[in-house]
């Protein structure tokens, strides 16, 4: 699944994902720039994997830029996960896609389940 391209290290890079379903969660892997451009396909992405499993983990690995857009679709996604009693949380974040989710408070409140307290993964 492709959208629009965003720049990624100098290079032209298109905002795309790859799902992986597991036995107890999907893995979306994001790829290029969380950003406006991305939003609509973002947000549906998530709310897509949270209706058909219990847990969804957000591979940040290939993600380069995060702005404001990209917050606000994992909070909402966060949010629909809690009404819906799911799980949504981030892993692989670096560089400045992790200080932008540190400064705001994402990651925290997106934190990977820990052991015994929540969805193990």
């Amino acid at each position: 699944m492709t959208g629009r391209c965003s720049y990624l290290g100098g290079e032209v890079v298109p905002f795309r994902f790859s799902a992986e379903p597991l036995s107890d969660r999907i893995v979306l892997r994001l790829v290029g720039d969380c950003d406006r451009s991305s939003l609509p396909e973002l947000q549906q992405a998530i709310t897509s994997a949270l209706a058909d499993h219990p847990a969804v983990q957000l591979d940040l690995t290939a993600v380069g830029f995060l702005d404001s857009s990209g917050i606000h679709a994992m909070v909402t996604g966060y949010r629909h996960a809690t009404q819906h009693g799911r799980t949504l949380y981030l892993t692989g974040a670096s560089g400045v896609v992790s200080q932008v989710l540190t400064l705001t408070g994402v990651a925290e409140l997106l934190a990977p389940p820990t052991p015994g307290h929540g969805h193990e993964h």
